[in-house]
């Protein structure tokens, strides 16, 4: 590993000192190692302790010409050396931090590891200072140190994905690298950010193959990592408009294979957040591509089962594009009714949430055409048995927005509501659902007495009906029971069939 690790240090000498070696060590590394077979310790002041048979102390430019580029010692300081080679020093810095260690072991490589970790900080520091533009040979180092640190394949996820509407809580997977990890992506962060970076010149090394690795690392179990590639894809998006159609390309595929193929991706929730302040900065009139996205990738994520671990930053999406344009206010409607799980009680809950929000941020006016679907399923909730779902939907009536759509469309409204109120008050089991039910039915009341009334009268009126027919139908029943258990008697006609001959045996009787 060693000589693996020193090969990313590059060495060329003068003439007149082409034996002699010199290096330079970071603080807190007293790590004692053999260059050109003179062996030397680096200390915490960074100065080169030699052997007692070398009596010779050289500098770094002595040893490494300023003329070389790359020449410079990484394990030098940024302030140790002139400004004409910082450029320098920071290339040799970035190959050295291209080497990738096993830390499946923490004390292997320890040593290597604390060089590389003190390499990354001093990276760190000098992009954050910013002194001066980066150059085009700069910017490729740093894309391929990046690459070299991040870009990697993850293990197959072992786990059993969650049944429930909500993620079953897991214990999240840490990366055993993070401790170098997290100095790559906080580097990378900064140079996405610098004013030092030309985007003309980074967007050839931060390319379509670099952000499409890039997004993939989304799928990663580390919690950490994340959501230090939300904060990057973010700046990445704002930084390179030329990339943006790719991104949104790329994101909304992501989601589609979610969607429709395996229901199981770590990163829903953070690349959702990121689209939340894309949609948010969508201009006015919004892009027929933008519509498509919202009917075709948005909507459809309501559908898998584990929609409570994103159903926030979902939600967030959604009330940006009814918010842009109030009359997706129906179409999204629409969609959910058409998404609705009528047998999963949790994600009833979420949906009866979602449309509150959305119901929110509408005028009636946009709602019109989907207004009786609409609170005819709200209705169905009103009467589940389950009393998580009665409760959320007779809690939406402290909306006072909600009230005020249905003050002015009660003609329509009511007569879909009131009968599933006197359904709960007759044959509801739970006691908090009836007091709820009690509550809204009173303040309907006081809204159009006459109108309640009069959906009373016709609810009373359609349930005797309704018993009537019932009525008539167990009537029919208990007379075809009384004629089948009757006693046969010689004039009891029978319908005798004969007796079924397969054509084989009807031939060969033949």
């Amino acid at each position: 590993m060693w000589k693996q690790f020193l090969s990313k240090l590059p060495r060329k000498s003068s003439k007149s000192d082409s034996s002699s070696a010199a290096a330079h060590a970071h603080s807190g590394s007293n790590a004692v190692a053999c260059l050109n077979g003179n062996p030397i310790r680096w200390t915490r002041i960074g100065n080169v302790v030699p052997s007692r048979s070398s009596t010779v102390k050289r500098t770094a430019s002595a040893i490494f010409p300023s003329s070389v580029v790359t020449s410079i010692e990484p394990l030098l300081l940024f302030k140790d050396v002139p400004h004409t080679e910082k450029r320098n020093l920071f290339i040799s810095k970035l190959n050295l931090c291209c080497v990738v260690f096993d830390f499946s072991d923490p004390d292997k490589n320890s040593a290597e590891k604390d060089m590389k970790r003190q390499a990354l900080l001093d990276l760190i520091e000098y992009v954050d200072v910013g002194s001066s533009r980066f150059t085009e040979s700069m910017i490729s180092a740093s894309c391929k140190m990046f690459a070299s640190n991040l870009f990697r394949a993850f293990p197959p996820n072992i786990r059993s994905s969650s049944v429930g509407g909500e993620a079953e809580e897991e214990k999240p997977m840490f990366e055993p690298a993070w401790s170098h990890l997290q100095l790559v992506y906080d580097l990378l962060l900064k140079f996405i950010e610098s004013s030092s970076l030309d985007a003309k010149i980074g967007k050839k090394y931060v390319d379509h193959s670099f952000i499409l690795r890039l997004l993939h690392l989304f799928d990663s179990e580390d919690p950490r990592e994340r959501e230090c590639l939300k904060a990057i894809l973010h700046r990445i998006y704002g930084k390179f408009m030329v990339h943006r159609p790719f991104i949104r390309k790329v994101v909304s595929n992501i989601f589609c294979q979610f969607v429709f193929e395996t229901e199981r991706h770590n990163g829903i929730a953070e690349l959702l957040e990121v689209f939340g302040s894309i949609i948010s900065g969508f201009a006015l009139p919004l892009k027929e591509e933008h519509k498509l996205f919202l009917w075709k990738v948005i909507i459809p994520l309501h559908k898998p089962k584990t929609i409570g671990v994103y159903l926030q930053q979902l939600t967030y999406c959604v009330a940006q594009f009814v918010e842009k344009e109030p009359k997706l206010a129906t179409s999204v409607i629409n969609g959910l009714l058409r998404c609705w799980p009528v047998t999963n009680s949790q994600k009833e809950v979420m949906f009866l949430s979602e449309l509150e929000e959305i119901l929110e941020i509408t005028n009636e006016v946009e709602i019109q055409e989907c207004m009786l679907p609409l609170f005819r399923r709200i209705a169905y909730c009103i009467n589940s048995f389950h009393f998580q779902v009665a409760e959320r939907a007779l809690f939406m009536w402290n909306n006072d927005h909600l009230i005020s759509l249905v003050l002015h469309n009660r003609q329509a409204i009511m007569p879909l509501i009131v009968p599933a109120l006197e359904r709960n008050i007759h044959s509801h089991w739970n006691q908090a659902v009836l007091n709820l039910t009690r509550n809204v039915k009173k303040m309907l009341r006081e809204m159009d007495e006459e109108l309640f009334s009069a959906c009373e009268d016709n609810f009373e009126q359609e349930e005797m009906e309704r018993k009537m027919v019932e009525e008539k139908r167990r009537m029919a029943w208990h007379h075809l029971e009384t004629i089948a258990f009757q006693p046969l008697t010689g004039n009891t006609p029978v319908l005798i069939r004969p007796p079924l001959v397969s054509p084989v045996v009807a031939a060969a009787r033949s």
